[in-house]
């Protein structure tokens, strides 16, 4: 008996892995006390190692961008797995940093308190959105579809660039204002 792996077999299984990452997030930063002891890692670093990180991958998205505008094929796909690749790795650096620090309040007042707001809540809010959609547009391209993949991509892209830039601004606005 033949397996079959259909499109919509692989959107489903898509949208649950992203379900289990984003109500592990979830559990993660808001439900979970975060680990305290004398003894932890300091990993005060990472918040700018995770902005670093979202800055390749929003410049990556761009170049990626530039080079299928150009029909430059081979360099789209490098461009493009590379900035799956530091997504990944930022969403690494992410959850470690939150599974031992917990979450970091803003301190700005004013004016500032609300840009921050609105920032973060866009930020947070289109990352969930984003995140089945980068899959569903990778996996529209492993699979060859090339019918489906541009016009997903279209959405998917200004959306990831955005989440990409807004994490920076937000660790900007965190750190050093």
């Amino acid at each position: 008996m033949k397996t079959t792996f259909t499109s919509r077999t692989a959107i489903t299984v898509i949208v649950l892995v992203s379900a289990g990452i984003l109500f592990f997030l979830f559990w993660l930063i808001y439900l979970r006390e975060p680990a305290t002891s004398e003894n932890s890692l300091d990993l005060t670093f990472l918040p700018a190692v995770n902005a670093v990180l979202n800055s390749l991958s929003a410049v990556c998205l761009f170049l990626g961008y530039l080079a299928i505008r150009k029909s430059m094929r081979e360099r789209h796909i490098k461009m493009m797995l590379s900035a799956l690749f530091f997504s990944l790795l930022f969403l690494i650096s992410y959850l470690t940093y939150h599974a031992f620090s917990g979450d970091t309040l803003f301190q700005g007042d004013g004016w500032i308190r609300s840009l921050y707001f609105f920032i973060l809540i866009s930020h947070i809010l289109l990352s969930v959105i984003v995140l089945p959609m980068v899959l569903t547009t990778v996996y529209f391209a492993a699979s060859g579809d090339f019918t489906r993949h541009p016009k997903i991509a279209r959405i998917t892209l200004p959306l990831w660039l955005y989440v990409s830039v807004t994490g920076v601004l937000v660790y900007l606005m965190l750190y050093h204002l």
